[in-house]
C-alpha cells in the first residue's frame, strides 16, 4: 500500500488525528490489547494540539483519505501545556548526553507517535520517522521522548528506528518511563 507522509496543516488533519487517538488510548484497551498493540498515554484537546502544530508541524501518513498514522511534534513552549507531560520536562532539565546538559542542545519532543491498526506491520511507522528526520533535522540535534516501560511494541519500534534509552524514571503516578533520544547529527 502506498501511503502520503506529509506534514500536519489543517484543523480537518488534526481532528482525525484526535479520532485515532481517543481509538489508542490506554483507558480504552483491554490489558490484551495494550500487551500486544502499544497504548497512547496522552489524551490532547484541540487546541492543545492546534497550538503544539502552530509551534512545530508534525507528520502524518494517509492511506487515500484514511488517516493511517501520525507523529506529533512538541517543542519545548509547550513545556507546561500538558499536565501529565510536566515530570518529564523535568527530567530533561536534569539530564545529560554527551557529558553536556540536554538544554545545550536544540532538540524537539515527541509529542505522541501512532499508527492506525489497519496500518500496523508495513513499515509505516520507520517511514514516518523518516519524514519526521526529514522535516526537522535541520533545526534540532535530535528527537526526545519518553515511553512508558510497559509499552513494548513502542520500546522496539523506537529502538529499531535508532532512539536509545537514555535513562528510566518513575513519574508521580507510578509509572515507569524510558527517556529516549534519537541522535540525528550522526
Amino acid at each position: 500500500m502506498e501511503f502520503q507522509i506529509k506534514p500536519i496543516q489543517t484543523d480537518g488533519e488534526l481532528q482525525q488525528i484526535l479520532t485515532l487517538q481517543a481509538q489508542n488510548l490506554g483507558r480504552n484497551k483491554t490489558p490484551a490489547e495494550i500487551a500486544e498493540q502499544g497504548f497512547l498515554t496522552v489524551q490532547h484537546d484541540a487546541d492543545t494540539l492546534r497550538r503544539m502544530n502552530a509551534l512545530e508541524q508534525g507528520i502524518l501518513a494517509k492511506a487515500e483519505f484514511a488517516l493511517a498514522g501520525y507523529i506529533l511534534a512538541m517543542s519545548g513552549a509547550m513545556r507546561e501545556a500538558i499536565p501529565i507531560l510536566r515530570p518529564m520536562f523535568h527530567v530533561f532539565d536534569a539530564m545529560s548526553y554527551q557529558h553536556q546538559p540536554l538544554s545545550a542542545y536544540r532538540y524537539i519532543v515527541v509529542g505522541q507517535v501512532c499508527v492506525a491498526e489497519a496500518y500496523r506491520g508495513q513499515g509505516l511507522f520507520d517511514a514516518m520517522y523518516r519524514g519526521y528526520r526529514a522535516l526537522l533535522s535541520p533545526k534540532y540535534d535530535f528527537a526526545v521522548t519518553e515511553i512508558a516501560t510497559r509499552n513494548q511494541r513502542s520500546n522496539r519500534a523506537h529502538q529499531r528506528v535508532g532512539f536509545e534509552c537514555l535513562h528510566t524514571y518513575h513519574a508521580p503516578d507510578g509509572e515507569e518511563w524510558n527517556i529516549v533520544l534519537w541522535d540525528w547529527r550522526q
